[in-house]
């Protein structure tokens, strides 16, 4: 199984300067998880998203001023920040990250691909990154996908489940439902499910006020 240590995020109008980018980084032999080339047939697109952030050691955020109308980029970037993994901007144009995104890459070290053409510029943010992965070679263990374990276990009911969901959901968006699903699995009565679900969201204010709506 290729080791795919680069997620590369983007909003849909900016599709082919990433899949450019992504051509320069394989190339060079790098290992990229871009979506939707690497999701596979019939699977369950946030669950997918959510394993690879976790898999990858570094997240390139291809940056225009789509991503700043981009739920889907700031969903991602969030989950990135969540899980420790570096996000390192590409600037495609002279802009700004709103307010969503600016809590998240205010302090980054921003790469700049403009102005065109971009192809010496992703040349450079790929040597720039296999310089990056070599330092930290093992820092990150390597992600080994698990299979969901068969469990008899039912910390809520059905209808329970479903408003934790759609309390989840309104932190953390439609990947709410994978990560009740997953912590379904691992939690062994009600308080240990709202517990685990409470930790996937990244504001204490936002955190308490899950919790207080789940209890």
């Amino acid at each position: 199984m290729i080791q795919r240590d680069i997620f590369v995020s983007y909003s849909q109008p900016d599709r082919e300067c990433a899949f450019k980018l992504v051509a320069q980084l394989e190339a060079d032999g790098l290992g990229v998880w871009i979506a939707p080339r690497d999701i596979s047939p019939a699977a369950d697109w946030a669950e997918e998203i959510i394993e690879a952030i976790s898999a990858a050691r570094i997240m390139v955020l291809v940056f225009s001023s789509h991503c700043n109308d981009s739920p889907q980029v700031r969903r991602e970037v969030e989950r990135a920040v969540h899980r420790q993994v570096p996000v390192l901007p590409m600037r495609i144009e002279d802009v700004l990250p709103a307010r969503s995104l600016e809590y998240f890459l205010s302090t980054q070290h921003w790469l700049d691909a403009f102005p065109p053409p971009r192809e010496p510029y992703y040349a450079r943010l790929s040597t720039h990154i296999a310089s990056l992965l070599h330092a930290t070679t093992g820092t990150r263990a390597a992600f080994v996908p698990q299979p969901i374990r068969a469990d008899t276990r039912t910390p809520c009911d059905p209808a329970a489940l479903e408003l934790l969901e759609k309390q989840l959901a309104y932190h953390v968006g439609p990947m709410a439902r994978v990560l009740v699903k997953r912590a379904t699995v691992k939690a062994s009565n009600r308080e240990d499910l709202i517990r685990l679900l409470a930790a996937e969201v990244d504001s204490a204010p936002a955190r308490q006020q899950f919790l207080d709506a789940c209890r």
